[in-house]
């Protein structure tokens, strides 16, 4: 079994990938009723985006409440480019036998535009090409630890990742420009279950995850992060895929 998270698409394309490869099942965590049993399962994994060099709060929360297994364990850790010590944080909350960090394309688009097309279709054929390994690799039940932490990652996973958890996440900015056409596919695929339609226009609660999915998949472009996403690309993977 393996669970994801994912916001644009990278982590459940990984989760999916990996499972079709080792004949396995993904599931989204953030769909689930209850804590999985996992009696009978011979591997287990968890596969999630990287939010500033640490486990997104979903993950972490998920993870310390599912059941200590004699199953092969793993983890993947999406990334931009560095993890820090995001699996080795998993790994206290759920002890891992082995862990990945996996670079794919960026999707973090409050802090910079969209990555080009000719890169982001370079990334996913590498990121394809090392699944292939790691399918190996979990079915040899092979302990390893291949994850880029990346200069200072005790400082980026600790002081960094804490303010931006604190102070970051703040759904105040998030707002629907005059594109908006009321069709709610933000509210239906939030995975905090944090946006509702009113009047016909998103409004956003409180809890957030930051994994940006309403912004990047809003099919008129019309969601918007204070000024810093006007005029910035939009990505999912579902882009890509086809």
């Amino acid at each position: 079994m393996i669970f994801y998270f994912s916001g644009t698409g990278n982590s459940r394309w990984v989760a999916q990938t990996l499972a079709s490869r080792m004949g396995d099942k993904a599931c989204d965590l953030t769909r689930l009723d209850a804590v999985p049993d996992l009696k009978g399962e011979s591997r287990v994994g968890i596969v999630f985006p990287v939010y500033a060099w640490g486990l997104p709060e979903v993950v972490a929360d998920f993870a310390a409440k599912l059941p200590q297994t004699g199953a092969f364990t793993f983890g993947v850790g999406t990334c931009g480019s560095e993890a820090g010590l995001a699996l080795k944080h998993l790994s206290q909350l759920f002890p891992l036998d082995s862990s990945y960090s996996l670079v794919m394309p960026s999707n973090y688009i409050l802090a910079e535009d969209v990555e080009g097309d000719s890169e982001i279709r370079r990334k996913l054929a590498d990121a394809s090409w090392r699944m292939d390994r790691m399918a190996d690799e979990i079915q040899a039940r092979k302990k390893v630890y291949q994850v880029k932490e990346g200069a200072m990652a005790g400082l980026k996973s600790s002081l960094i990742n804490t303010g931006f958890n604190r102070f970051a996440r703040s759904t105040k900015p998030f707002h629907a420009d005059d594109r908006c056409n009321g069709c709610g596919q933000c509210a239906r695929n939030c995975p905090a279950g944090t946006i509702t339609i009113t009047d016909g226009r998103p409004v956003w609660g409180k809890e957030c995850y930051q994994c940006l999915r309403c912004l990047n998949e809003c099919p008129q472009q019309a969601i918007q992060y204070g000024s810093k996403t006007a005029g910035r690309g939009r990505y999912t993977i579902e882009t890509y895929l086809h």
